[in-house]
């Protein structure tokens, strides 16, 4: 695996952020549930749009990239199974090879016929395509790599028990066979554990005869996101009523309509630049979204509390630093932006407190011990909680020191930003990561001014 020395150096010039992973699969998966042809511009080919990708021609739409763009001949309207209620009507019986057996005996074989979906390290992917396959009446097995298995999957498990869907998992890791179909009714999910898995059946519910309302059992995080979902929805020709993210209801017999759509950048991306900014160095980024109703771009408001000033000039955007003072951060509505605000925050005069950030314990990685445990190499003053992060800012970053970055590209990407602003160079490793999300950044990163050796040790 690649590690890389990165040194001090002050970024400057214009950035253009990759486009929003989150809306790209979103609109991939959208597409491909349409009849007809879409086009789905600006994509970003990163380790997670292609297993998105890869999924849906699994599902049968037909996909052709040209440059950054996407041609989706969605699935045939006539494919889409309603309520699977006789199994004289699966019309893919003669293509799997469905097994009676109990599908909790290790020792019985139920995969033989049924496609395998790899899904690498994409929660995402998994978790809005899993529902999908289902309602679609699609036997599937899943795998994946890294700490994808031991993301919680439980929502889904309880609806397929409800539902007497037949499934067998292990544990620990990603190998989930799902047979039997999803049913319309009535579905009560946790609203502080992941709104992938409300996304996943917002996507899925609408293609089944009847219809289905979701209620939210708890206090619901991520709310932002569910928003994603609902405007592509909306975009695509399926209508979600949404009361106060306490009540979904979902109309059944709906049809997805082909569009074209463009997807904008990504907040989440353009977070690791604003905070380099909110530091010292001096960007002009474009390709965000002024009126974006993704949940990151709190980033704006977040950093301006600390002491920058941020303004779009012209479609591009700029944030001036100045003095930086320490404040509260609510993670529960933009953990992924989390690891580079806890840099801002180790710079920055005084105390600041991370709250209620428990899922970043749930991610590619213990997020919350790795930002400690990295931040506290480089000399910052950081001490983890429960679900929080107490942070007391410091003059200076050291350097001189091996940092890791988990395998998790959030954690690398906020290093590699960390670096500028060290005393000395750091050597990264496991650098690679940053391909599951922006495997440009470190193209970007050299053009702004970064300075970076690379070898390869031979891990």
């Amino acid at each position: 695996m690649a590690d890389i020395k990165l040194y001090p150096s002050k970024l400057n010039g214009e950035i253009i952020v990759p486009p929003s992973k989150s809306m790209s699969h979103r609109a991939i998966i959208c597409a491909s549930l349409a009849s007809g042809t879409s086009i789905i511009e600006n994509i970003d080919f990163s380790d997670d749009i292609n297993s998105t990708i890869k999924a849906m021609k699994i599902l049968g739409a037909e996909i052709t990239v040209e440059g950054k763009s996407l041609y989706i001949q969605g699935i045939k309207s006539k494919e889409i199974v309603s309520e699977f209620e006789d199994k004289k009507q699966f019309q893919y019986k003669e293509q799997f090879q469905i097994c009676n057996n109990d599908l909790n005996n290790d020792n019985v074989n139920c995969e033989k016929n049924i496609p395998t979906i790899d899904c690498s390290e994409s929660g995402s992917t998994l978790r809005f395509i899993v529902p999908i396959f289902s309602a679609l009446s699609k036997p599937v097995r899943y795998i994946g790599r890294g700490n994808l298995g031991k993301r919680p999957l439980n929502i889904y498990y309880k609806i397929f028990d409800e539902q007497n869907i037949r499934y067998k998992f292990k544990r620990n890791e990603l190998d989930l066979t799902v047979l039997d179909n999803l049913k319309s009714g009535e579905f009560y999910i946790d609203g502080n554990v992941s709104s992938q898995f409300i996304s996943g059946l917002l996507f899925a519910l609408p293609l089944l005869s009847g219809d289905s309302k979701i209620y939210i059992t708890t206090e619901f995080e991520s709310k932002p996101y569910l928003d994603l979902t609902i405007s592509i929805l909306k975009t695509f020709g399926v209508d979600i009523v949404n009361m106060d993210y306490r009540e979904f209801t979902i109309k059944g017999n709906q049809k997805y309509k082909n569009c074209n759509y463009r997807v904008e950048g990504d907040y989440s991306q353009g977070a690791y630049f604003l905070c380099a900014n909110a530091l010292g160095s001096d960007i002009s980024i474009s390709g965000l979204k002024e009126e974006s109703l993704q949940g990151d771009k709190r980033i704006i408001c977040i950093l301006d509390s600390m002491g920058t000033s941020s303004k779009f000039v012209n479609y591009k955007l700029y944030n001036i630093s100045r003095e930086l003072t320490g404040t509260t951060i609510d993670a529960s509505q933009c953990p992924d932006i989390i690891p580079v605000l806890s840099l801002v925050a180790t710079l920055s005069k005084g105390e600041t407190k991370i709250v209620n950030a428990h899922r970043l314990k749930l991610k590619e990685c213990d997020r919350l011990e790795a930002t400690r445990l990295e931040l506290l190499k480089l000399g910052g003053d950081i001490v983890a909680k429960e679900d929080s992060l107490i942070i007391n800012g410091v003059d200076k970053l050291r350097g001189g020191i091996t940092v890791w970055s988990h395998n998790d590209h959030r954690i690398a990407m906020m290093l590699s930003i960390a670096s500028c602003f060290c005393e000395e160079e750091i050597v990264l490793c496991d650098s690679e990561c940053i391909s599951k999300s922006y495997p440009n950044f470190y193209k970007d990163f050299i053009e702004l001014g970064g300075k970076i050796d690379e070898w390869d040790l031979g891990k």
